[in-house]
């Protein structure tokens, strides 16, 4: 008797475009990138800092890690079940050339719980890709924590790079103490350590050096004018840019906001909804919340030019503590108020746009900026301003090649 696995763990064949186990020639410079998140139209740090150093380096070839699929987790949740897809090229990327980027999302068949091999797995699929895409000998740059799997296996000379102090995350004892032991690992073994913010050089920076590089923003690109989109409510709208997830979002404050609003404007989230119980959703639409979903990074600073406030209702906490929202430098390059809870970034900020107020006062103190704003628009009397010292994503992906050619160095030293 054969056994067969269900449609949804049957492996796919090889994506069209990707490279065979023989793929020839080999990159002067390789970087196998194993990220807390995917590379889609929504992009973040690692999206910006990788482009920026392909279209620096035609001679760099990059092999984006994606987080790996599980799919009998999201058959759980009532999913579609998806398989990681294997190598896969990207597709056209302006300043990139052809064969320069690769993407690579690995399938975990089972849970930690029952296969006690998966992370080991995991690598071993990784170690393969690298391979495939003829990277034999690259800097490993982790910032997925779980990663640190990987640099045991493999002993490529790395660069960790924290975005997020999970560990100030709530999680379950088996996750806190998985996330304990592969941080110890990253912390004792990476040749360098970056951080996006203050707090983590004071919290991961009094056990061994780190570099603190933000985030940024292309200014340029927040401030040229364009076109109101066609979504966007009528009237005064008060707008939430970034992903809505419950380890720093506020949800009770923003279903508040809305209600106090009432029919003076409307509250809007433009980006993801994450972990969210379908009850929690929907409370957050009746209240008036309008959510548009995903937009892509073209997208995003017309949406940002024509809202009247933009919004970080954020909880306060030790883990939004250790943040550097990218949509702090979003917001400073288009010049519009904001209204914060008191979390870091913008309530040390000193910036005369920025109000900030605790989760029990927000949804007032939005409500009278966003109506004192709307009134100055119609009179004509609105001044918008801009800065000129905003860290920008040239000048920080000028710092990481930085970073990464000492790493590079130091692998040619121990070698």
């Amino acid at each position: 008797m054969t056994l067969r696995l269900p449609p949804f763990l049957r492996r796919p064949r090889r994506s069209p475009g990707a490279p065979g186990p023989d793929h020839p020639g080999q990159a002067r410079r390789q970087l196998v990138v194993a990220s807390l998140e995917e590379w889609d139209q929504v992009w973040r740090r690692n999206q910006y800092l990788v482009a920026g150093l392909l279209r620096a380096d035609p001679d760099l070839r990059v092999l984006f890690v994606e987080p790996a699929v599980d799919p009998l987790h999201e058959l759980r949740r009532g999913f579609r079940p998806r398989w990681g897809g294997g190598v896969r090229q990207a597709g056209p990327l302006e300043g990139v050339q052809p064969g320069q980027l690769w993407f690579f999302r690995p399938t975990k068949l089972l849970p930690r719980k029952i296969d006690r091999r998966a992370d080991d797995r995991i690598s071993a699929a990784v170690r393969r890709a690298a391979r495939r895409t003829g990277l034999t000998d690259p800097v490993l740059w982790v910032n997925d924590p779980a990663a640190a799997n990987l640099l045991a296996a493999t002993g490529w000379t790395a660069l960790y790079d924290i975005t997020d102090d999970w560990l100030a995350a709530h999680r379950t004892p088996d996750e806190q103490a998985r996330l304990i032991a592969d941080e110890d690992l990253l912390l004792a073994r990476c040749a360098a350590v970056t951080v996006c913010s203050p707090h983590l050089v004071e919290t991961k920076g009094a056990t061994r050096p780190v570099e603190l590089i933000t985030n940024g923003v292309d200014v340029d690109r927040y401030r040229r004018p364009v076109p109101r989109p066609a979504d966007l409510p009528a009237g005064p709208v008060a707008l939430y840019l970034g992903t809505v997830h419950r380890d720093r979002f506020d949800i009770a404050s923003l279903t508040a906001t809305a209600r106090a609003l009432g029919a003076d404007g409307t509250a809007v989230i433009v980006g993801p909804v994450l972990d969210l119980t379908s009850a929690e959703f929907e409370n957050l639409k009746d209240a008036g919340v309008v959510p548009l979903g995903r937009r892509t990074w073209e997208e995003v600073p017309a949406y940002l030019q024509h809202a009247d406030v933009l919004l970080v209702p954020h909880l306060v906490n030790p883990f939004t503590d250790s943040l550097d929202p990218i949509k702090l430098y979003e917001y400073r390059a288009v010049g519009h108020p904001v209204v914060s809870t008191p979390v870091a970034g913008f309530r040390d900020s000193g910036d005369p746009r920025v109000s900030v107020a605790p989760a029990v006062d927000y949804p007032q103190e939005v409500r009278r900026v966003l109506l004192d704003a709307h009134a100055r628009h119609a009179r004509g009397t609105a001044d918008t301003v801009r800065d000129d010292d905003i860290p920008t994503w040239d000048g920080q992906v000028d710092r990481m090649a930085a970073v990464i050619d000492r790493v590079r160095q130091h692998s040619a030293i121990h070698r």
